[in-house]
């Protein structure tokens, strides 16, 4: 197997943005020409991962189908290459020193002093050379989270400095993402920004070989010259990175500035294939000339961050554009939502969604929720905390269990529909203990679930402690309300469906963190159907 080519991915002046984005829109158009390529991430913050950080801290927690909980860029790598990615693809500060200290505890040192260099730097040479071998790739990908200059990122620059020269010369490229600001009130455009980000960034030992500039407005080219001048890269190397009204239009805007022709080059690899972008153009196309529109109503307690949710609202774009229908997301709070109000909230919708979450701040609100789109039949679909209250709600409300709970807000509970699951019991550590990654489930034949999908067992990635309990399964099958979908080898209940209501279905897993441009996912596609349905009803 040969030596894969590196591309390292730093950025400057300002964090968010979209690092990530530019590292998957070079992946995606790399893969079209042919070459095999992945994408890792690298987070310099201490948590070991992202798994018991508050959205608010960092949006999504994004679950690989080996039970990883990484950053949202990986959902964003995955969603552009159309491929997965593991526990491999992400790498963060504490999993580093963790790892680095269990080996001194061990003896693994050999009584040497423990440093920065050459130990921790070490480790995460060794964590990023990791993927060759996960996979045969031509090029590798690899993204530094913050931004140059950081404390927390110093080990990282060291790394990269130390693995391109251990690398050889044409087999590793840095592309350094920076500001150009544009000041209203001399009507400029500014390089200075740039131009120190990557003086520090060659205080460290590494010079930029490609620069990307992020601008709400076009660079001249007496603007290009002074970056190429005073940044020491070559002409043709700055590339602009407009703002774009979409993050799918990336790839098109790198496209048409040869981005990935640069890259091949600094990396001496062919240069004559031509990408096949003719899924992605259509999908764009579909995307910026919808047919109809479709209002659906988020219903979840981090509404404010919405990158809380930002699988979710991926999903419903590249479902959206299979559909050729511009989906317009409501977001709604869960705490603000009363038995008086609902109908202000809901009246405009064609769709509702229970997001997931943790924690009982908001849950009545979305109970509530549940109990509206049953009742009204408005299309409903629930995920995880989502399924959850779709049971609980229906237990209460037509089972009679009026104090039906779920044991996480609830332990007391006479009636606990949902429960915890016997193997989370004895848990004492929350990170990474959850159910986590891959699981199969078997879908009922002649139920709704195994019509959308199309197949008897199929496989969902999970990020849950609760399940529903298992001693009510035939009080709810008994009314109607259908327990579909299971798994076959613990009995835990993956899906539910009411059979009296046009669309309203809750599933246990995350089926969002499936969905790519290249295949929506088929539950999402079969939810706005039914919204689309019940829209021309309602009209």
């Amino acid at each position: 197997m040969k030596q894969p080519k590196y591309i390292f991915v730093t950025g400057g002046v300002t964090s968010s943005l979209g690092k990530g984005i530019v590292a998957a829109s070079l992946g995606m158009l790399l893969k079209s020409r042919g070459f095999r390529v992945t994408i890792q991430k690298l987070d310099p913050y201490i948590n070991v991962d992202p798994g018991t950080l508050n959205p608010y801290e960092h949006g999504e927690c994004y679950v690989t189908e080996d039970g990883a909980e990484t950053d949202l860029d990986l959902g964003h790598y995955e969603r552009f290459l159309n491929q997965p990615t593991t526990q491999a693809n992400n790498v963060t500060t504490g999993r580093i020193y963790q790892s680095v200290i269990e080996k001194e505890r061990r003896g693994d040192y050999l009584g040497k002093t423990v440093q920065i260099i050459p130990h921790i730097t070490n480790e995460i040479k060794r964590r990023i050379k990791i993927l060759e071998r996960t996979g045969d790739y031509d090029i590798i990908i690899t993204e530094i989270g913050g931004t140059v200059g950081d404390i927390e990122s110093l080990p990282y620059i060291e790394s990269v400095r130390q693995l391109g020269w251990e690398l050889g010369e044409n087999n590793s490229l840095i592309i350094h993402l920076t500001l150009i600001p544009y000041l209203a009130a001399s009507g400029e455009l500014k390089t200075k920004p740039t131009q120190h980000s990557v003086r520090l960034l060659m205080e460290s030992g590494i010079q930029a070989d490609v620069l990307v500039c992020r601008t709400e407005h076009k660079i001249p080219k007496d603007v290009i010259a002074k970056l190429t001048q005073f940044c020491n890269v070559k002409a043709g190397n700055v590339i602009e990175c407009l703002d774009a009204s979409t993050i799918y239009e990336v790839p098109m805007m790198l496209r048409d500035q040869r981005f990935d022709d640069v890259v091949l080059e600094g990396l001496d690899l062919p240069t004559d294939s031509v990408p096949d972008l003719k899924q992605w153009t259509k999908f764009l196309d579909n995307y910026k000339n919808p047919k109809q529109e479709l209002t659906i109503g988020l219903v979840g307690k981090y509404v404010s961050l919405q990158d809380s949710y930002k699988s979710i609202t991926e999903a419903f774009v590249h479902a959206g554009a299979n559909l050729e229908t511009k989906i317009n997301v409501k977001w709604i709070y869960s705490g603000d939502l009363k038995e008086d109000n609902l109908e202000t909230y809901f009246s405009d919708v064609d769709g509702i969604l229970v997001a997931p979450g943790f924690g009982d701040r908001g849950t009545d609100g979305k109970v509530l929720t549940c109990q509206y789109a049953r009742e009204n039949n408005i299309p409903l679909l629930g995920i995880c905390l989502g399924m959850q209250m779709m049971v609980v709600e229906f237990a209460r409300n037509v089972l009679g269990f009026t104090e039906a709970e779920s044991t996480e807000f609830n332990s007391q509970t006479k009636y606990p529909v949902i429960n915890l699951m016997d193997e989370q019991k004895n848990v004492t550590h929350k990170g990474g203990t959850m159910r986590l990654g891959n699981w199969e489930c078997e879908l009922k034949e002649g139920s709704k679930i195994r019509e959308i999908y199309k197949s008897e067992i199929i496989k969902e990635r999970h990020r849950h402690r609760y399940e529903f309990n298992n001693e009510y399964y035939d009080h709810f099958n008994n009314a109607n309300f259908l327990t579909s979908g299971v798994n076959p080898d613990t009995g835990l209940v993956e899906v539910v469906e009411y059979e009296h209501h046009p669309f309203y279905v809750g599933v246990q897993f995350h089926p969002e963190y499936r969905s790519t441009v290249a295949e929506p996912h088929p539950l999402f596609k079969a939810f706005l159907k039914a919204s689309i349905e019940h829209q021309l009803i309602e009209k």
